[in-house]
């Protein structure tokens, strides 16, 4: 398995590093909230995305070869929740002190938010039908697949976390912030093109 992790890394730093739902989300929220704050966002994402690649590496993918409604159903259900979300983002407001219920993903909405990410489902595709042959045991390569997933999530979603917490700083006015919001929702929204055609 060693022989093909060059190319599996360049693959999962490209499908991580790329802008997507999660990482679009997450430097809105280091934005608006601080790095801190959108920490269990990020950790959200790097237990739940190799969970979801687990899930599907080992039997899910079978369900949905089976069933492909299944899989229809689900893409138009994540692109309606990402619709929503993209509303939110664009609407949101630098939280005040105090304020009730303003606050960025917790650990387990960011972890489960992954079933229904167009891009994740596409990564997690992309990386077993390229990376796994059918004359080796599942298992160990799903595992391997996963490592490298596990290894290269939380790092590359700092990066967005910093940029959004450096460009936060420069959203000081309700004008600017709502400015940069509405892009990241529009990035967010531009995200689903791939997925749904």
């Amino acid at each position: 398995m060693l022989d093909i992790l060059p190319s599996l890394l360049a693959f999962s730093l490209a499908m991580a590093l790329t802008p997507g739902p999660n990482n679009v989300m997450v430097t809105a929220s280091a934005a608006t909230f601080g790095f801190r704050r959108t920490v269990p966002h990020m950790l959200g994402i790097t237990v739940g995305f190799p969970a979801m690649t687990v899930a599907v590496g080992l039997g899910l993918g079978t369900v949905f070869t089976t069933y492909p409604v299944i899989h229809v159903v689900l893409k138009w259900v994540g692109a309606a929740y990402l619709c929503w979300l993209a509303w939110l983002v664009a609407t949101a407001s630098r939280p005040e002190a105090g304020e009730a219920g303003a606050g960025p993903f917790g650990f387990w909405r960011a972890a489960l938010f992954q079933w229904v990410n167009p891009k994740a489902w596409l990564t997690v595709f992309g990386a077993l039908a390229t990376y796994t042959t059918v004359e080796a045991p599942m298992g160990p390569q799903v595992a391997f697949i996963t490592a490298v997933f596990v290894v290269l999530t939380f790092p590359c979603l700092s990066v967005w976390a910093l940029f959004g917490t450096v460009i936060g700083r420069f959203l000081s006015t309700g004008r600017r912030l709502r400015i940069f919001n509405v892009c990241m929702a529009a990035l967010v929204l531009a995200s689903l093109v791939p997925a749904l055609q």
